[in-house]
């Protein structure tokens, strides 16, 4: 019997290899129609930077002690990865769980459901480091952002494409109706873009909704950037401790809730 165990035992891939199966079977999906899922979340800060940051930056030359182009475009790195992770893990996500069925079929693997959503995290945060790292490319280029520390954002934008993962996870467990998500993205995701420090210091709100902004999860990710273009501080130690306990304890109850689900 116990022999009959450990052969069954050594036949189970480890949690890595199952983690990392979730996470080649999306990215297998997603280069299927690489062109159609891939340019539009490019192009969008891209045109933002052009639309806002050019025609802006001749009226502001500076914004926080630094040219106005690349205060924006540092910004616009992270913002890249919580828009594309924050669609990826809801809408398709529950597209998946609700009427593709997809997660029926995988869980029929030896998978558990705390596998396939670490794995669905992780591919969150590979494209969030994707997205960040070809803006940063082209910011570059252009000569809107300095080279230097900076090269490190793509570890940024994983981080934040892991923390809007584990948000949206969340907000997937919440709503009973796809069209639900449309409070999400209309009334915290984009309004987040306004007030955390992307388009101007957390400096120019008022007094008293500066403290809510260091609550946002956007704003900690978008000043980590902004340290590493312009000297990391203090300020940025809480950045990113605020960044690392948010993923932990979000995600955890998104993947508890999460799973209850998948097996009900």
């Amino acid at each position: 019997m116990t022999e009959t165990a450990n052969t069954v035992s050594a036949q189970i891939p480890s949690r890595s290899s199952r983690i990392n199966a979730v996470w080649y079977r999306h990215f297998r999906v997603y280069i299927k129609n690489i062109f159609s899922n891939a340019l539009p979340p490019f192009i969008e800060p891209l045109v933002f930077l052009a639309g806002i940051g050019l025609g802006l930056g001749i009226f502001i030359k500076e914004m926080d002690g630094i040219p106005y182009i690349q205060f924006l475009a540092s910004g616009l790195l992270i913002t890249t990865a919580m828009f594309t992770a924050a669609f990826e893990m809801s809408f398709s996500t529950y597209i998946r769980l609700m009427f593709d069925k997809v997660y029926d079929g995988m869980l029929g693997a030896p998978l558990t459901a705390s596998d396939l959503m670490f794995g669905e995290i992780l591919w969150c945060g590979t494209k969030g480091a994707i997205f960040t790292a070809s803006v940063m490319l082209i910011c570059l280029a252009l000569g809107a952002l300095p080279l230097g520390a900076i090269l490190l954002a793509p570890l940024i934008g994983f981080l934040t494409g892991v923390m809007f993962a584990v948000l949206s996870l969340l907000v997937c467990t919440l709503v009973d109706n796809i069209n639900n998500f449309n409070f999400y993205f209309s009334g915290f995701i984009s309004p987040m873009f306004f007030f955390s420090g992307v388009v101007f210091p957390l400096s120019g709100l008022p007094a008293w909704l500066r403290p809510v902004a260091e609550l946002i999860p956007l704003t900690h990710p978008v000043r980590l950037v902004r340290g590493l273009s312009r000297g990391l501080e203090l300020i940025h130690l809480w950045d990113l401790t605020y960044t690392v306990v948010f993923i932990v304890a979000v995600g955890w109850l998104a993947i508890h809730r999460i799973g209850k689900r998948l097996i009900d």
